[in-house]
Parts: C-alpha cells; structure tokens; sequence
C-alpha cells in the first residue's frame, strides 16, 4: 500500500507557439517535467510534511511515476491574464487527512486565485468536520473553525503573450512516498 509521506508544492509558466510544448515549459519552470504525471484527486494524507520544492525533486528519478494534484490554464489570446493554483486544508489533528483543492482562472490576480482555492479546500475539509457549510457564508464558517485547521496555496499568474504564443500556468502538489 502506497500513502505518502511527504508532498512539496511547485510552480511554472511556459510560452510556446505550441500549446503542449508550452504546457512542457511550464512543467519544466516547475522543476517537475521528466516524470511522469499521474493526476490524483484531492486528500491530503494524514501526517504528510511538507518539503522545500528543491529537497523533494532530489527524491525524484527522471522516469519515475509522480502522483500530484495539479491545476494548469493557458492562453494564446494576447495581454489575457491567466491562473491556476492548488489550495491546502491541513488538519492540526495529525492523525486526520485534509484536503487539496486546484482552481484556474481568468482575469483573476494572484492574490484572489491563491485565496479562492485555499477556500475550496477549507470548505471540503469542513464538511467532514462536522460543521454543516452554508455556501452564503462560507467565510464565517472557515473562519469559526481556523483553530481545527491552517490553510495555504501555490499560485501562478501570468498575462497572455502579447505576440498571441501560447502561455500556460501550472500549480501542483506532488506527492512523495
């Protein structure tokens, strides 16, 4: 059985006239492009650390199958700015799992796109909480419950290139035995 142990978070961008070379480049800004990708969907196993981006591609072997939670956007349409983040839930119990959200965006700056997804991933970790989430008021109920739990994000933004190549944005959390 395969649980990871530890994840790091990572970013890119990428401009190419391709839009699969430019996800490429993206991936390679991101320090992650010679593995290979498997997407998974979103909880955050129990007692995961979190590493530095850096120690944990160290891990890696180019070949290797990753398992991660990525958002990814992209854009040929000029001075468009474009967003994808992946938002954490991480439960202060350490023997509970949390939650990873991916969001991307359209015309949404950094800080917004950073915060809507840490807030995707705060309400999921709410409802198995036991706190009913009324979608009206979500902030108060994250709020009322901030204590249980802490939140975080990786985000990247980047503006269409102005000469119409494709630009994609890449957010990812990888997740390591």
């Amino acid at each position: 059985m395969y649980v990871p142990r530890k994840m790091f978070l990572t970013k890119g961008v990428g401009y190419h006239k391709e839009k699969l070379a430019s996800f490429e480049m993206a991936l390679r800004n991101a320090k992650i492009a010679p593995y290979n990708i498997v997407e998974v969907s979103s909880i955050l196993p129990p007692g995961c650390i979190f590493v530095p981006a850096n120690e944990g591609v160290k891990e890696l072997i180019p070949g290797q199958i990753i398992h991660m939670v990525i958002s990814k956007n992209a854009t040929n349409e000029p001075n468009r700015l474009i967003g994808a983040s992946v938002g954490v839930a991480i439960p202060r119990d350490k023997k509970m799992y949390g939650y990873l959200s991916e969001h991307h965006s359209f015309g949404q700056n950094e800080q917004k796109t950073g915060d809507y997804a840490e807030e995707l991933a705060a309400t999921m970790l709410i409802t198995i909480i036991g706190d009913k989430v009324d979608n009206d008021a979500d902030q108060t109920n994250i709020k009322s419950l901030e204590k249980t739990f802490r939140t975080r994000n990786m985000t990247q933004t980047a503006v269409g290139d102005k000469n119409g190549l494709w630009t994609t944005v890449i957010a990812a959390s990888v997740l390591l035995p």
